[in-house]
């Protein structure tokens, strides 16, 4: 089982919502959430990508294409802008 998976059954079998609200329905999302991403979500989202990846190159190709790492080290990752 992947880590996602296994996120996604505890926080149903936890009876929480995306927002960890129990028995709430989750609100629709826009293209405007992309930019509400934490540091925390990027940092959750690193890991999650880390721990699935075939080796370095895959998990920088990966991170790469999600928008979570940098082509130029003095600029923020594209989803952290």
């Amino acid at each position: 089982m992947s880590s996602i998976d296994s996120v996604q059954r505890n926080g149903v079998q936890a009876g929480l919502d995306d927002r960890g609200v129990p028995g709430s329905i989750p609100t629709p999302r826009s293209a405007a959430d992309a930019y509400r991403v934490s540091d925390e979500d990027v940092h959750r989202a690193r890991l999650v990508v880390a721990e699935n990846s075939e080796g370095g190159e895959d998990l920088r190709q990966l991170l790469d294409m999600l928008g979570l790492i940098s082509a130029n080290p003095d600029q923020l990752p594209p989803v952290s802008r």
